[in-house]
């Protein structure tokens, strides 16, 4: 397998699930500045939408969308636990924390990444994800991660979009819960490893 990503992009979260899985994947870098892969090479020719996570499986084809890969990862080891066993309930629940933080968090925080964005909508993106992120925050009260006392990759995911809250400027004091999760995934070895791998922590 080949993880394209982009350091400290959204792929960042496949890239921990690889970790906490035990997978081994080659990693192919992404500059979403230059638009160039490293090495060379058009990355179009890979994902014509331009963004990353994509994997590229051993047989060539190609997986995109993060929370697609991270299901994929998790199902690749399922005695991982990084993910419930698919049919179960419990599976739904999962799938329904990474649609909320696909669509509601993820999506959310991007136009505070564009220049061209004002700064008075930026106001309004910020005041937006507040409101979802209190959501959060009432979720975890009282539970180490979202799906209760396991780390599953919905975590992961959680953990790389939250993280951009400092680069963008939101503000996370009034979410206790929430500031206590992101430091307790940062600090977990494979976490640590992949961050690493990308450059992000010494």
């Amino acid at each position: 397998m080949k993880l394209f990503y982009s350091r400290g992009a959204c792929s960042l979260a496949p890239h921990i699930a690889l970790h906490e899985a035990g997978l081994q994947a080659q990693l192919q870098k992404f500059d979403t500045k230059t638009r160039a892969l490293e090495g060379g090479g058009d990355f179009t020719q890979v994902n014509p939408n331009g963004y990353v996570p994509v994997l590229q499986l051993d047989d060539g084809q190609y997986l995109t969308e993060a929370s697609v890969i991270l299901q994929y990862l998790a199902d690749l080891k399922p005695q991982s636990g990084l993910a419930p066993a698919q049919g179960s309930f419990e599976r739904y629940r999962l799938m329904e924390w990474l649609g909320f933080i696909s669509t509601e968090l993820h999506k959310g925080y991007s136009p505070l990444f564009a220049a061209t964005t004002p700064e008075e909508y930026k106001t309004t993106v910020r005041q937006k994800l507040a409101h979802r992120l209190g959501y959060v925050e009432q979720k975890l009260a009282g539970k180490q991660y979202l799906m209760g006392e396991t780390f599953t990759i919905a975590d992961a995911y959680l953990f790389v979009i939250v993280n951009w809250s400092r680069g963008t400027q939101v503000d996370l004091t009034a979410f206790p819960n929430l500031q206590a999760f992101q430091q307790r995934v940062a600090h977990r070895p494979a976490v640590q490893a992949a961050m690493k791998a990308e450059g992000l922590v010494k």
